[in-house]
């Protein structure tokens, strides 16, 4: 299945189809949230390619900048994410995967990437 073409203007903000945005680069942004507890977990890039994966195997795919291909998330750690609900904001040039996470979803070992807040100068806490 291949995706429709954006729309122009509001009618993709009204339309009822599936129609994703890709940026420049073919990347759209993708939000992975706990379906659970509503933590967000990490946020990741998809390609046409990986966000096909996603819908037809429920598993989490990505496309890693850094390493320029396609990853399914937990294949070398186990840590998988079982995607429950994909929604897209109002132009569709972003998702968000409400999953169940196995085990941590950072590459640090941490439940949520977001483990750490900005204090007022700046610094850095620990959560």
């Amino acid at each position: 299945m291949s995706f429709l073409p954006p729309l122009s203007g509001t009618d993709q903000d009204e339309t009822r189809e599936f129609r994703p945005k890709f940026d420049a680069n073919g990347l759209i942004a993708a939000v992975a949230q706990d379906y659970d507890t509503g933590e967000i977990l990490m946020l990741a890039w998809m390609t046409a390619e990986a966000l096909q994966m996603t819908i037809e195997t429920g598993r989490a795919t990505y496309w890693s900048r850094s390493r320029g291909k396609l990853w399914i998330k937990g294949e070398t750690s186990g840590h998988f994410q079982d995607v429950v609900e994909i929604l897209t904001d109002c132009d569709q040039d972003a998702v968000i995967l409400k999953i169940r996470q196995t085990d941590a979803a950072c590459h640090t070992g941490r439940r949520s990437c977001f483990y750490r807040v900005v204090g007022e100068n700046g610094s850095l806490i620990l959560r």
